[in-house]
């Protein structure tokens, strides 16, 4: 039946009797013969569009590498039939972006997002000061924040205003997003916060904060978030919340490992 249609949708993943508390797997991969059909689909020559159902991360490899198209549709409710025709015949355009990391095998585990620098298994080779990042299996097979859409959106011209502030002051972080394709679209814009220098081993990087915006093509709009002492805070030796003088780099992009443009401000001395 594959072979004699013009394009095929494919519905994989978990069912909600599979996922949830004391209900673990030891494996991430698709259950059953799902891998199988997978290969004999693809195998027709036809496109295919994968339409992910389930309730946490699963290590689909091979329908990044065998198909085009992957929609997560996650558990979706009533109306998830329909959200998902209209995104896979283009009636809508969609803009999500994943709130988890998704692992290529469960050796990664736990995969976490924040993380401590060097804390991950298999995070690239040479990660790791203690000569053990040499893993075969490096990276996210999705990263935190990513998310695909049916057209382009491109970032500039990053301000931060002020450069210089105070342990308990406050400062605004700008920049423009447009919309670089042919089809209105939203774009989830992130930003991240890098602490260069700590007294203790901070996170790599955190999210602290995230803006949706729609934009027609060619449209064009300024981005707005504002960082202080909450955002910039970390525990000390001593268990207390406090912002130490340093600098620190602003990340902006699509998702945690997609940054599109940074800025650095310096927080000073009281």
């Amino acid at each position: 039946m594959a072979g004699q249609a013009e394009a095929v949708i494919v519905v994989l993943g978990e069912s909600d009797a599979m996922v949830g508390e004391s209900k673990s797997r030891t494996s991430l991969d698709l259950p059953g013969f799902q891998n199988d059909l997978v290969r004999a689909l693809a195998g027709t020559g036809k496109p295919v569009v994968a339409v992910i159902l389930g309730g946490r991360p699963l290590t689909i490899n091979l329908v990044q590498n065998k198909l085009p198209a992957i929609l997560l549709a996650w558990f979706p409710g009533e109306y998830g039939g329909q959200a998902v025709a209209e995104a896979i015949f283009g009636e809508i355009n969609p803009g999500g972006k994943l709130p988890v990391t998704f692992p290529r095998t469960v050796g990664q585990i736990e995969f976490n997002f924040p993380a401590k620098p060097g804390s991950q298994a298999g995070m690239g080779k040479g990660d790791d000061p203690n000569g053990a990042g040499n893993s075969l299996v490096t990276g996210a097979l999705y990263p935190f924040g990513y998310g695909l859409s049916f057209t382009e959106f491109s970032y500039s011209a990053i301000q931060l205003v002020p450069e210089k502030i105070r342990p308990n002051g406050e400062l605004e972080v700008r920049i423009e997003i447009r919309n670089t394709g042919t089809r209105t679209g939203e774009e989830v814009v992130q930003l991240y916060l890098r602490d260069i220098l700590a007294s203790v081993t901070p996170y790599e990087k955190v999210l602290r904060g995230f803006e949706r915006v729609s934009l027609q093509p060619g449209e064009k709009k300024t981005v707005r978030f504002r960082l202080g002492k909450e955002d910039m805070e970390l525990i000390d030796r001593r268990g207390r919340r406090v912002v130490e003088p340093g600098d620190f780099l602003v990340e902006l992009g699509s998702s945690s490992t997609d940054i599109r443009q940074t800025a650095k401000f310096e927080v000073k001395a009281p």
